[in-house]
């Protein structure tokens, strides 16, 4: 069915990145104990913004793809290369989805300038820019997706009317070019020696390589979150009355963090899924939602003052 065929092709799934959006918002409950209801609706805004702005770079990327998706053992499911939706359609439902991301961008009503339709519109010419170009440079193309990370942050703390933490920033940065070469460190362990047919920058990386990075930024990632919860300057007085041991109890959470990514990366090693981390968050391996769930329980009983 063609409206079955154009949801797949906008990948929903693929809009669970977007929590991201709402970082700050959760990060600002965490700290004053007090949730921002005020900013919800703008942030959820946000949120539905970057999912359909996400959604029509998807369906340009598998317009451009479609001969190379067809010969991946995966892609060629794919709603365009596997014939089930013309590219008159397509661009349509990409066009469709530009005019609702930047509409629901400029409702957001305590974003006077239109800072969050401007880094909408931004990530979305970024991304185009990586579908055509971009993604066929080495280490840029890893580049570019954390940077993607980065917007979707701070058009959250936009959309919110919050400051953002340097150190919240940089934990985001090093956190996406983990995610994105673990992504191209699965994709070489999937496609094996046939992978320069699919994409030949995947020729210019190598499995040694992307081993060494992603440790080295699995470690970046532990040490800017760690810092966060000990040094943030957002740290209001009343959160440091109520530390554990004299420091904000946010640290609590850091084990949290460190299991998930120990965990990412077996999985990464072990070829089970870890190209995908929204196939992992959404279920494809229950100990990593188990452990993202308890991470979240743990920002809420800190956030409610259970541990005072």
């Amino acid at each position: 069915m063609l409206p079955l065929a154009i949801l797949r092709a906008m990948r929903p799934h693929q809009w669970v990145k977007n929590i991201f959006v709402g970082a700050a918002l959760l990060f600002s409950w965490a700290q004053s104990g007090e949730p921002d209801t005020a900013h919800l609706t703008s942030v959820l805004l946000a949120i539905v913004a970057f999912s359909l702005g996400a959604s029509a770079i998807y369906v340009i990327n598998d317009i451009m793809d479609v001969e190379s998706d067809r010969a991946h053992p995966t892609k060629c499911k794919r709603p365009i290369a596997a014939g089930e939706m013309s590219i008159p359609i397509a661009l349509v439902v990409s066009v469709a989805s530009v005019v609702g991301a930047l509409a629901l961008a400029l409702k957001i009503a305590p974003d006077s300038d239109h800072r969050v339709a401007w880094v909408v519109l931004a990530y979305m010419l970024m991304n185009l820019l990586y579908s055509v170009k971009l993604k066929h440079v080495v280490i840029i193309d890893a580049f570019i997706i954390a940077a993607g990370f980065l917007m979707r942050l701070g058009a959250g703390a936009a959309a919110a009317d919050l400051p953002l933490s340097s150190w919240i920033i940089l934990c985001t940065f090093f956190l996406a070019l983990f995610l994105a070469f673990c992504k191209r460190k699965a994709e070489i362990d999937l496609l094996g020696e046939n992978r320069g047919g699919h994409r030949k920058i995947l020729l210019e990386y190598t499995p040694v390589f992307l081993d060494q990075i992603t440790v080295v930024l699995a470690a970046c990632t532990v040490i800017t979150y760690a810092m966060w919860t000990v040094q943030d300057p957002t740290n209001t007085a009343e959160a440091v009355d109520k530390a554990w041991l004299g420091e904000a109890q946010m640290v609590l959470t850091v084990p949290f963090v460190v299991f998930g990514l120990f965990r990412y990366l077996l999985l990464v090693q072990t070829q089970k899924g870890g190209g995908s981390p929204t196939r992992v968050l959404l279920g494809g391996d229950p100990i990593f939602v188990a452990n993202c769930l308890a991470y979240v329980v743990a920002v809420f009983v800190i956030a409610k003052g259970y541990l005072a």
